[in-house]
């Protein structure tokens, strides 16, 4: 059986769709049941599954199995539900920060814009990044994703991850160091004297 997935993704890499899908059907349902005991959302789990597979389709050339086809999709769905955790957990950190922006926690006007405008120079400098340093730094960043698991979403090495986040940590403090006083200044009216 291994002999004959490793054949099917190469198959895959080759640019065939009917090897994809023959993969997609022998594998789809464990692979949800695998999702499900992650997320505990059969439609969650559903959506993780669809999701890799188109991922590994759009990233079929770069592929490289290390170990059996099986074992390599099922870290894949690891991996993409641990991500989905993590984005779950930063949607409900986001949605607590909402709350306390409009419900019981008085901010000042000031403080409101001057957060705002943080937020848009933040962005702005992220936009000067090079591309895969942006996709590293908000990985890491915002996603909170380790740099073992970055290297493993991006198919890059751990170290190219550690050069990637030290060059744009160094582009995001030059970007930002005249804007410290008011990340200071954000912190203090935000929580308090």
């Amino acid at each position: 059986m291994q002999n004959i997935d490793q054949e099917i993704f190469n198959s895959i890499k080759l640019g065939d769709e009917k090897a994809l899908e023959m993969l997609f059907h022998e594998y789809y349902q464990p692979l949800c049941q695998f999702a499900f005991s992650f997320l505990n959302d059969r439609e969650e789990a559903e959506e993780v599954v669809q999701n890799s597979f188109v991922r590994i389709w759009e990233k079929r050339q770069e592929i490289s199995i290390q170990t059996s086809a099986k074992a390599y999709l099922y870290q894949v769905i690891r991996n993409s539900c641990l991500n989905e955790l993590k984005h779950q957990k930063v949607k409900i950190q986001h949605q607590k920060w909402s709350i306390m922006d409009g419900d019981g926690m008085e901010q000042s006007s000031d403080s409101m814009a001057i957060r705002g405008e943080l937020e848009e120079k933040i962005k702005q400098a992220m936009q000067k990044l090079p591309e895969q340093c942006r996709l590293v730094f908000s990985l890491s960043r915002f996603e909170d994703l380790k740099y073992k698991e970055i290297a493993d979403q991006l198919n890059i090495s751990v170290k190219t991850v550690e050069n990637q986040m030290g060059k744009a940590l160094k582009i995001m403090r030059q970007e930002l160091k005249e804007y410290l006083p008011l990340i200071l200044l954000l912190l203090k009216n935000f929580l308090g004297p």
